[in-house]
């Protein structure tokens, strides 16, 4: 019987953020009425409250499972090359391809830092997409492709660089414009010796 509850709570909990995910990524948070989200999944008002305590609450649970994909699709994207460059450049454009995705372009890029605010908004992209830059960038310097360099430094450009650039594209900029313009800056990382 208590697996049965839990296994409940589980699903009730799922059907929210998926309910939930979707109104954010087609309404915008400003948009989107908690109670709404909850008789559009098929539970109370009382069961979104305990769940996620406020709309702030699900936007945040919802934010941090994409931010999780998200890197999850960058990692992913990244490890289909064995080369070290090729995999900085494959998950670097992943990221930026992102801003075309209407529900991290809505969620991620346009709703999240405005609603969660800039630290909490860095906290979950440190976690998830800059965890796997920095990562990479580690790999390279110490096969020497680019300077042996402090890593968090360059990490912090780069990912500030890319999450300006999948705003941008995300607000209707070129993705393959910013995809050039992200090739020529990585590519005067490399120290020439490989």
């Amino acid at each position: 019987m208590a697996v049965n509850r839990a296994e409940q709570r589980a699903a009730t909990r799922q059907a929210l953020l998926a309910e939930g995910r979707r109104r954010f990524a087609a309404d915008g948070y400003h948009h989107v009425v908690l109670a709404e989200v909850a008789r559009a999944a098929g539970v109370t008002k009382g069961a979104a409250y305990h769940h996620f305590d406020s709309k702030a609450g699900l936007f945040r649970a919802v934010v941090a499972e994409v931010q999780q994909e998200l890197g999850e699709r960058v990692a992913t994207t990244a490890e289909r090359y064995e080369d070290l460059w090729e995999q900085l450049r494959a998950g670097s454009r992943a990221f930026l391809a992102a801003g075309t995705d209407p529900v991290v372009r809505q969620i991620l890029l346009v709703d999240a830092p405005t609603v969660l605010g800039w630290d909490e908004w860095r906290a979950l992209d440190e976690e998830s997409s800059a965890r796997h830059l920095a990562e990479a960038l580690t790999a390279l310097a110490s096969a020497g492709i680019i300077a042996d360099q402090p890593v968090e430094p360059l990490a912090r450009l780069l990912s500030g660089a890319m999450n300006e650039a999948a705003l941008w594209i995300a607000r209707g900029g070129d993705p393959r414009a910013a995809e050039q313009a992200l090739d020529r800056l990585l590519a005067g990382l490399r120290t020439g010796r490989v």
